[in-house]
């Protein structure tokens, strides 16, 4: 049997990006259903939830695995927020909610017009501080996934949401990302990233200083759940395969193949070079030549 190679190039601008020699390694298995992986610089220490399995995942290079909280509200997306806070789209406990310094859990946001939120997704911090989700409507029902909260759909379509700090409101981003997934800002923040998984599509907003979001234009088709970006505007997100590579353009670089159902993705290790991979039971790294943007 012919093996697999590790990376595919439709372009030579992918190699700019991607090594040939890069390979992907695998440094988790047996979860239920890997998500939301985000790198902890302070800690040197990659989290993941695994949804299924109500637990949040650490990981530390020479260290190993261990269970870093559970359970976990079978948290969904994670991400930190300015001041290093774990940040959460909380699936089935049906809010976002922030973990302080001393282990404490704070709620920041159940409700949207005084109707409960629906099954954040995946999550994101601007650089003010205020907290970007997409927020599904189905979730709650989802086998494996199913809340233990009130399982009545509130809202019909899928949204994106924000919170502000200064104000502790809710407020609605867009309507228009359809089945709205991942979520990214470009590495300027002048552009918003949302997956519709449904449709297979990328779609591109439009953002203004006061965080306010127009447009919706469809960024890339054939695209998976998440999207992550670099430095310099290139997009990585799930896709057929494994990791897709586009420019700021959206033009199909290359392939990174992956051997799960991609699932999520987050830049992490000292120099922001090492991109890892949460997909199915597993979680996934590999080194690449181009430096994604940090978080917290």
């Amino acid at each position: 049997m012919t093996a697999v190679p590790h990376t595919e190039a439709l372009t030579p601008r992918f190699r700019e990006l991607v090594p040939e020699d890069a390979v992907v390694e695998q440094i988790s298995s047996g979860h239920l259903f890997t998500e939301g992986p985000v790198w902890v610089a302070r800690e040197g220490a990659l989290l993941w939830s695994d949804i299924a399995g109500d637990t949040i995942w650490k990981w530390t290079p020479g260290g190993g695995r261990a269970v870093f909280l559970h359970p976990s509200g079978k948290a969904n997306g994670l991400t930190l927020d300015r001041q290093g806070r774990l940040v959460a789209a909380g699936w089935t406990s049906r809010r976002v909610w922030r973990m302080e310094p001393d282990g404490r859990i704070v709620t920041l946001a159940t409700h949207y017009r005084g109707v409960k939120i629906g099954t954040p997704n995946d999550i994101v911090v601007r650089s003010d501080g205020s907290i970007y989700w997409t927020d599904g409507t189905s979730g709650a029902r989802h086998p494996g996934f199913e809340t233990s909260e009130d399982l009545q759909i509130y809202r019909r379509e899928s949204v994106v949401l924000r919170w502000h700090p200064d104000t502790n409101e809710v407020t609605l981003v867009t309507d228009q990302a359809g089945s709205c997934n991942g979520i990214a800002f470009s590495h300027d923040e002048r552009i918003l990233y949302v997956n519709d998984s449904s449709a297979r599509t990328i779609r591109a907003f439009d953002v203004a200083a006061d965080g306010t979001v127009t447009g919706g234009r469809v960024f890339a088709e054939n695209t998976g759940s998440a999207t992550k970006v670099d430095r310099h505007g290139n997009v990585f997100c799930t896709g057929a395969a494994g990791v897709h590579v586009l420019d700021a353009s959206g033009t199909l670089l290359g392939r990174i193949n992956v051997p799960a159902k991609t699932s999520n993705l987050a830049w992490g290790e000292d120099d922001w070079r090492t991109l890892f991979v949460t997909g199915g039971p597993g979680v996934f790294r590999i080194r690449v030549a181009t430096e994604g943007v940090p978080v917290g």
